[in-house]
């Protein structure tokens, strides 16, 4: 199955969503939600990674077109990735029904079943 969207979920050091969201709309990305989360495990991670993790984190959620998923990862790369001072991580996750994101959401609604 071959999906139209996927959820990008982007987590950064607290502060830094802003540029997680600049830099998503440079490649085409419309509009996301930011969650405030507390990390854990902050021991281990520095340890095993070699960096200095903060625990308040931020995760910002994405739906983008699965055609522009690549450009926005990469975009996120560059900007907020982990030798950045936003020391985030990002992923992408499928989306099997989307309504209420683009022109016609009479398209997006599922049919009935």
């Amino acid at each position: 199955m071959s999906h139209q969207h996927e959820c990008i979920l982007c987590i950064v050091n607290a502060g830094f969503s802003d540029n997680v969201m600049d830099a998503a709309k440079s490649a085409g990305a419309r509009g996301g939600t930011v969650l405030h989360a507390h990390g854990t495990g902050a021991r281990e991670a520095e340890t095993f990674f070699g960096i200095t993790v903060q625990e308040d984190k931020e995760i910002v959620m994405i739906i983008v077109p699965a055609a522009i998923k690549a450009d926005v990862l990469h975009a996120l790369y560059h900007a907020v990735g982990l030798d950045t001072p936003g020391q985030g991580i990002a992923f992408s996750l499928p989306v099997d029904e989307v309504v209420g994101i683009g022109g016609d959401t009479a398209a997006q609604i599922p049919a009935e079943k």
